[in-house]
């Protein structure tokens, strides 16, 4: 009589191979949310720094909050700021208000 001993092991071999790909992927799929949220972030702030007290500003708050910035712009009473955080790049815009509009 012929025996069947270790037939399973190579289907859990790959079951174990296709979870630890999944978590993998699971894993990039977070890191890539995760650095797209903090270039957001670091473009908000640093276009709000920047509007209210200018480009140095800008670029001080975008390395505090670990971006770099790509390029200030002051559009009349608007100013947008590009700024890349790892592979990921956004754009922030602020308004400055007017003299004595508050």
């Amino acid at each position: 009589m012929r025996t069947e001993r270790g037939s399973v092991l190579p289907l859990v071999v790959l079951a174990v191979a296709m979870a630890g790909g999944g978590a993998l992927l699971v894993g990039r799929l977070g890191e890539m949310a995760v650095s797209r949220a903090a270039a957001r972030t670091a473009a908000d702030a640093a276009a709000l720094a920047g509007a209210a007290q200018g480009e140095r500003a800008a670029r001080e708050v975008a390395e505090a909050n670990g971006a770099t910035v790509l390029r200030f712009e002051v559009l009349g009473q608007d100013t947008r700021v590009s700024v890349r955080v790892g592979r990921s790049e956004a754009v922030g815009r602020a308004r400055r208000e007017p003299p004595g509009s508050s």
